[in-house]
């Protein structure tokens, strides 16, 4: 039977934690990595309801994309979620910003969900590898609305010039609005982004698109699953993908 560590090692094969960067902190986080696993949770967060699940269908392993340890932790009580993992004996491993800038990463399935083919890494002046899109030449709105469409998420914008060449970036990118205007980029998509680079946005004429953190990451779960069940066949790896995020119009 596949040992947690086995996962692991896969996982820092095709993502290697080595990548990652300085303030993050991927990797096998909690458990015993000699534990033998037959079935996987595998989810965004490692929340108390991703816990709850994986105690329900009796996984012993759970994989997810943020980390379930961030920082330096100063207590472990109550509901606290690494407390629950290790009363269950459930191991968590986490791939962060290794996964999302990997060949086959967060960043490309991005891209292929938003069916932009026509991709290469770009990297951003602080080093971080971004996808940089060619594409033909569409309006911002009807890119906003196409990406609300196959993302299934509200999206805010900021419009500029018809878009030619586009930088993507999952989750918090809106600090490489300055790289996406520096090296000619028309538009930025990304999530979390702050008032003021929508205001820097529009001061430089290109469109920035926030499509939401949740929305732009929660889409490597499925295809993070696919991979890993055709490496580890006997072991069963299911999606976890609350849907918790309500807006009101």
């Amino acid at each position: 039977m596949i040992k947690a560590v086995d996962i692991f090692e896969f996982l820092n094969f095709k993502f290697p934690i080595s990548d990652a960067c300085d303030f993050d902190n991927p990797g096998f986080l909690v458990g015993d990595e000699q534990a033998q696993v037959k079935k996987v949770l595998v989810a965004l967060d490692c929340d108390i309801e991703a816990v709850k699940e994986a105690v329900k269908i009796g996984a012993n392993l759970i994989i997810t994309h943020h980390p379930v340890i961030f920082s330096g932790l100063k207590s472990l009580v109550g509901e606290d979620v690494v407390k629950k993992v290790i009363e269950n004996r459930i191991s968590v491993i986490s791939m962060h910003t290794n996964f999302d800038v990997g060949v086959g990463g967060v960043n490309d399935i991005l891209c292929e969900k938003l069916g932009f083919l026509n991709t290469e890494k770009f990297v951003t002046s602080d080093g971080f590898k971004v996808n940089s899109v060619v594409s033909k030449i569409s309006e911002p709105k009807e890119l906003a609305m196409d990406i609300s469409k196959k993302l299934g998420f509200p999206v805010k914008y900021v419009a500029g010039r018809p878009i030619k060449k586009l930088l993507v970036c999952s989750g918090s990118g809106g600090d490489f609005l300055s790289d996406a205007y520096k090296n000619g980029f028309d538009g930025l998509v990304t999530a979390d982004v702050k008032h003021n680079c929508f205001v820097d946005a529009k001061n430089y004429g290109i469109s920035l698109f926030d499509a939401g953190h949740y929305a732009t990451e929660n889409i490597c779960v499925k295809p993070l699953c696919n991979m890993l069940k055709k490496k580890f066949s006997d072991t069963e790896f299911l999606p976890f993908e609350p849907d918790y995020i309500k807006f009101e119009t």
